[in-house]
């Protein structure tokens, strides 16, 4: 159990995080959500879909081309031609949207490696898969 609150310690912290940067970037949760999601697939060498952000964010495809109108109005992001799909477009991140978004969360960025650093290999591995493990049970729907 003392793993579980922490666990749910750290939900809350990052819930906090996330509405700090909501209103450090003037948008509301979803349009932070959907900037973190193109941050985290673009460093894991992914294209992400309108369709991607709907499933990510499980709203509706009409929800979500209004989420990126207003993105797009605001230059936070792009659309494109997908790469390989020529049906779909991709979503990219603007330069200036990203560095707004490392401006407010580099501070905590760099907070969290820095605590990183007192454990072994070993214990962030298993932390690690510890956190895989609960983020899967936690998408499970």
């Amino acid at each position: 159990m003392d793993v579980l609150r922490e666990v749910r310690a750290f939900g809350d912290a990052h819930d906090r995080m996330s509405s700090g940067m909501k209103h450090g970037m003037d948008m509301n949760i979803t349009d932070v959500a959907t900037l973190r999601l193109l941050i985290m697939r673009k460093e894991q060498g992914l294209v992400v879909t309108p369709a991607d952000i709907a499933r990510h964010l499980r709203i509706s495809t009409a929800s979500t081309t209004k989420l990126l109108d207003r993105l797009v109005a605001s230059g936070h992001v792009t659309r494109h031609p997908h790469p390989s799909d020529r049906r779909a477009r991709s979503i990219e991140l603007t330069d200036a949207a990203r560095a707004e978004f490392f401006r407010l969360f580099g501070r905590r960025l760099a907070a969290m490696r820095s605590v990183l650093t007192d454990f072994t290999d070993a214990e962030l591995d298993a932390a690690r898969r510890l956190l895989s493990a609960i983020s899967v049970a936690l998408d499970a729907d």
